[in-house]
């Protein structure tokens, strides 16, 4: 992972993809408009994963660091 932050948090990308499955599970919209929300969710989708993938990689770390010093 790179140590670039997404430009927006976990919880504000969170929040929004739970509202772009909202929209799109309602229905009403047009193909047009269907195909911008799903793109839209799969890069929140993107967005939350890289933050969670940098949460386990500092996690990780912080257990190697613990481990170490109890040697």
């Amino acid at each position: 992972m790179t140590t670039d932050r997404p430009e927006m948090s976990y919880e504000q990308a969170r929040e929004e993809l739970v509202e772009v499955v909202r929209k799109l599970e309602a229905g009403g919209t047009t193909l047009e408009e269907s195909l911008a929300l799903w793109e839209r969710g799969e890069a929140l989708a993107g967005t939350c994963q890289s933050w969670l993938e940098g949460a386990r990689e500092r996690l990780t770390k912080a257990q190697e660091a613990t481990e170490e010093k109890t040697k």
